[in-house]
């Protein structure tokens, strides 16, 4: 394929990707990773900036895995820079499902304790993908400190973090049981539940967890927040 014929190709791609209809964008999404190209990379990552819709966003990272994943990393890291929360979520997301523990250096502290929800849920995501062989205490350390933090989804993300580590996680989850505030003791015991049994619902977990908490004499406030 000549440079004008890859050229016009991208442009093509880049006009199909900005169809009104999220259906035609999902179709144009899955299209590109069916038939990978690499200059198809770059307007894929732009994209992962602006689309409004979960799903397409979705299709547009499973898009890049498709792809050359030296070439995607490359691309998807300086995307971490960005100055727009869902740049930095959905490239988080695209290094957790890349699964390349080159991308590990970049999961930072700054990046787990974000303050969009969004950015730190994915982050956690993708550190419990990523984490190498001898740093998921540390991790659990860090994932400890946003107990209690946001809504159920929030939650659930950081417990199935947590679970991930598996007995790296315990002794956080220990101390964090014991922690002043209603909703950090609550989630730890709920996080507890789903590292003994990864098959139970986090909503099922955190009942439980709030039954528990209940029954040692602590106040429960009327949710968890």
């Amino acid at each position: 394929m000549t440079n004008n014929q890859i050229e016009e190709t991208v442009n093509r791609l880049r006009a199909a990707l900005q169809a009104e209809s999220a259906t035609d964008r999902m179709n144009t999404a899955m299209a590109a990773g069916t038939r990978p190209q690499d200059a198809y990379i770059e307007v894929l990552v732009e994209h992962c900036a602006v689309e409004p819709d979960f799903f397409v966003r979705d299709m547009l990272t499973w898009a890049l895995i498709n792809h050359d994943h030296t070439l995607t990393l490359e691309r998807v890291l300086p995307e971490l820079n960005s100055a727009i929360p869902q740049a930095r979520a959905q490239a988080l997301h695209t290094l957790s499902k890349l699964g390349d523990q080159r991308a590990w250096p970049a999961i930072t502290t700054a990046f787990l304790t974000d303050p969009d929800d969004q950015v730190a849920l994915a982050a956690w995501r993708a550190a419990a993908a990523l984490v190498p062989d001898g740093e998921a205490a540390a991790l659990a350390e860090v994932l400890a400190s946003q107990f209690g933090r946001g809504d159920r989804a929030m939650q659930r993300g950081l417990s199935r973090a947590l679970a991930a580590l598996g007995d790296a996680a315990t002794p956080v989850i220990v101390r964090a049981k014991q922690h002043p505030r209603t909703a950090v003791r609550a989630h730890a015991i709920a996080t507890e539940q789903l590292v003994k049994d990864p098959d139970v619902g986090f909503d099922v977990a955190i009942a439980a967890a709030r039954r528990t908490d209940a029954l040692h004499g602590a106040p429960l406030v009327g949710d968890l927040e």
